[in-house]
């Protein structure tokens, strides 16, 4: 009887402590969330209007780009406001469907991003090595069905998830020692054999961000191999620097995925603070800084951004 008191198989309620031990310094830690999701917001807000209206824009590396975009608008909306109300308010409660729900978007956006992002390493690939072809390969229906493909990927492929983890008992706590609903958090709570489940979490990290970083790879590899072999070493700095923003924005997504991962699952030593603190980041920087590198290094886009803000009644900037 003891031991069904303590058992919690379709509890109702969670409570979200935010950042275990700092919790005196909520306050000044949520000052630096809510600048880069606000920075996040109309960043990516800004990206994707300047993408629309710009006809020049409506090219296939920029159309995936749109889509990164609006997956890292409803990734940092999904996640931001409940850390932000727990921050500033204490708030940490969060229905169990809610947290599921808002697990299983995250989880499945950031799959659809690393998609994205290796379907504009493939676009990069086809104008480098192919580039009379570019046009016949990629065009808008076949963006759109690469987009389409991302996101079908995601979203089944996560669907366990949610399933998965309601059918776990949860003993003992409904304390979630973390600032939102993350795979691994919610596993550790459960008091049964989580084998299987930590298993499929596994099969679906390698499935997505894990194939895709070894496909991004030997994209790039290629492109190097073709770049190098034109006759003219002045050819060479002009075709790398179209890929330049793209690799800053792989670096950063991709360093940050993998620290985050790794120190969940094999970080136990880590003190706690620091594993929540990590996955935060890679929650909050990547959305924030994709708009910043593509506007500061990409001059379509720097340019375009001008000429709407000159549009509007503001003086473009020479």
């Amino acid at each position: 009887m003891a031991a069904s008191n303590r058992t919690m198989p379709h509890s109702s309620t969670f409570i979200l402590l935010g950042i275990p031990g700092l919790e005196a310094a909520h306050g000044w830690i949520s000052i630096p969330f809510c600048s880069s999701y606000i920075m996040s917001l109309l960043g990516n807000c800004l990206l994707l209007v300047v993408i629309k209206t710009e006809p020049s824009l409506h090219e296939p590396m920029y159309l995936f780009l749109s889509m990164l975009a609006l997956a890292d608008l409803i990734i940092s909306s999904t996640a931001l406001p409940k850390i932000l109300s727990i921050f500033w308010f204490k708030d940490g409660a969060i229905r169990m469907d809610a947290c599921l729900f808002q697990m299983y978007l995250l989880h499945s956006l950031t799959a659809m991003e690393s998609g994205y992002m290796l379907a504009m390493a493939f676009d990069r690939y086809v104008a480098i090595c192919s580039p009379l072809r570019h046009s016949a390969i990629l065009t808008h229906r076949t963006v759109a069905k690469i987009g389409l493909g991302v996101v079908l990927r995601g979203a089944v492929l996560l669907s366990p998830y949610p399933l998965l983890l309601k059918e776990l008992p949860y003993c003992g706590t409904n304390i979630i020692s973390h600032t939102y609903c993350e795979f691994m958090a919610l596993v550790k709570l459960a008091c049964a054999d989580t084998t299987v489940t930590r298993a499929y979490g596994l099969a679906v990290a390698f499935l997505t961000g894990g194939v895709d970083f070894i496909l991004i790879v030997l994209s790039y590899i290629l492109i190097l191999r073709t770049v190098f072999e034109l006759p003219s070493k002045e050819a060479h700095l002009p075709a790398l620097s179209t890929c330049g923003s793209h690799l800053c924005v792989i670096l950063v997504t991709y360093s940050l995925a993998f620290f985050s991962f790794l120190t969940h699952r094999f970080g136990s030593s880590m003190a706690p603070q620091l594993l929540i603190i990590v996955a935060n980041i890679y929650l909050l920087v990547p959305p924030m800084t994709n708009p910043i590198i593509y506007g500061v290094r990409t001059k379509k886009i720097r340019e375009s951004v001008l000429r709407v803000f000159s549009i509007r009644g503001f003086p473009a900037l020479s």
